[in-house]
């Protein structure tokens, strides 16, 4: 077994890039663990036709693929130019206009989606267009139109976002349309649900409430792209199963030299809740038209890794770029660079003490043990992937395979730091025969070796959600024979 297994995982958005025959085969033999599917772009069509692409490429390569759905959310931009494209000076007036039957735009006054924001907004704030890259402060309201004075010269073109430095706009998180595509999310079969621009937690369980009844059992992942969602921070992530550094938005509303400090706290804030975190854009966006990164990025993704993030993303960079494959072959490099400097350094005694669940407690006694004993592997039987979870959360320098007989739990186990997602049926065997049979499947497949210690965690009844509570220290005979069956 390799010492230099990648434990980061790679997250990489599908699009026209990734849409030629045998493209999505690479980027999954790769490294790719999880595709996106960008439901801002392409319609559900094309959207439906690269999910099961994914799933047909998954079961050819042979590997654990999960499918996460990125919602829209209220993304406020302004209208289409007459032109295509305008050039605008600073100090010049600039009119936004909220009308459904605003003219198209041109040098003097562009519409705007949000018809609420004269509303939201007063004399003297600032409204960044572009990603920042066009500032405009606002002079007065008069009725539906705000008039502004732009800031710097830039050029403004079609359908560009707009935030309000600082953030506060009032618009709820899911548009009817999110809604809607939670269905079709659904009907996909998406692993993950991504939801654009939450504020509270309320966001996160409406949407959750809405796939339910959709009938699907995705994770759901709030996106913290909003100055609002930092003061919720603790109730959203509580209300999630994952959590997307969204540094876009994020860094335009709450500015750059902020960004660096606040990514790393809801890094650290989503490992003690136990939830899964994902670093995302402009990771690599060089690499859109170049073949290698920059320095800068190499270093931006080590940082993130170092600081324990469960995942990297991949956007432009494999959905449109020049060099999708290239793109996630640099990841798969610098995640492993990266992990060989990461510290592992559990402090138990800052652990969290009021334990609700005995998979947690079950967890953090594997974790002691591995961390104090020195073991090969930590395997957990689970059914929903929640044991495997938890696991994850203290950051150790072994493998956890996460064993389960379910298809949906072992593809969100996919985008789980240091876990290897193994399909094992245990129904109908006995907690110590299903022990046994799982270390000679490992062996089998060449994940574990003879003289291997490793934690063996399971449950008495293996086909109830939750129900971990046995913990057993374990070595690998000759031919997988799993010796010394003894509970802890």
């Amino acid at each position: 077994m390799s010492d230099h297994r990648r434990r980061t995982r790679i997250l990489a958005t599908l699009g026209p890039a990734t849409d030629p025959p045998g493209m999505l085969d690479a980027l999954l033999r790769a490294g790719a663990d999880v595709v996106r599917l960008n439901f801002s772009h392409g319609d559900p069509a094309v959207q439906r036709a690269r999910a099961q692409a994914v799933r047909e490429a998954a079961q050819r390569v042979g590997v654990e693929v999960g499918i996460l759905a990125d919602l829209p959310g209220p993304k406020l931009r302004i209208g289409s130019f007459v032109d295509g494209r305008v050039p605008l000076r600073a100090g010049q007036r600039f009119d936004l206009v909220a009308r459904d039957d605003a003219p198209p735009g041109d040098a003097n006054q562009v519409g705007i989606s949000y018809l609420g924001l004269p509303g939201d907004v007063r004399s003297g704030d600032v409204l960044l267009l572009d990603d920042g890259l066009v500032q405009l402060q606002v002079q007065r309201i008069e009725g539906e139109r705000i008039v502004t004075t732009v800031l710097n010269d830039g050029a403004l073109s079609d359908r560009k976002g707009l935030n309000r430095l600082g953030g506060g706009l009032s618009l709820g998180a899911l548009t009817d349309r999110d809604r809607e595509l939670i269905g079709v999310a659904a009907q996909l079969g998406a692993d993950f649900i991504a939801v654009s621009f939450c504020r509270s937690a309320a966001d996160m369980e409406e949407a959750r409430a809405i796939a339910r009844g959709h009938g699907s059992d995705a994770a759901l992942c709030a996106k913290i792209e909003r100055a609002e969602a930092i003061e919720n921070l603790a109730e959203i992530i509580d209300a999630s199963d994952a959590v997307m550094v969204a540094r876009g938005d994020l860094g335009v509303e709450i500015g750059d030299a902020e960004l660096p400090g606040l990514q790393k706290k809801i890094i650290r804030e989503s490992l003690a809740r136990s939830r899964v975190v994902i670093t995302a854009t402009q990771m690599l966006q060089s690499m859109v038209d170049s073949p290698i990164p920059t320095r800068a990025e190499v270093l931006d993704v080590a940082n993130a890794v170092i600081d324990g993030t469960d995942a990297v993303m991949l956007s432009q960079e494999s959905a449109a770029g020049n060099y999708p494959l290239k793109a996630v072959e640099a990841m798969v490099r610098i995640c492993i660079g990266a992990e060989k400097q990461f510290e592992m350094d559990t402090d138990f005694e800052t652990a969290q003490r009021d334990l609700q669940r005995p998979d947690q407690a079950i967890a953090m006694a594997a974790m002691f043990l591995s961390e104090h004993i020195g073991v090969r592997a930590i395997v957990a039987m689970t059914e929903s992937g929640g044991t495997a979870r938890y696991l994850s959360r203290f950051r150790s320098n072994v493998p956890i395979f996460g064993l389960s007989r379910h298809p949906g739990a072992r593809r969100r186990m996919a985008l789980m730091r240091d876990v290897v997602p193994v399909a094992f049926d245990s129904r109908g065997l006995e907690t110590r025969e299903a022990a046994r049979e799982a270390v000679k499947a490992l062996f089998d497949a060449g994940l574990l070796a003879a003289g291997d210690h490793i934690v063996f965690t399971s449950g008495d009844h293996m086909e109830q959600h939750g129900a971990t509570n046995t913990l057993r220290l374990l070595q690998v005979g000759p031919g997988g024979l799993a010796q010394g069956l003894g509970d802890i």
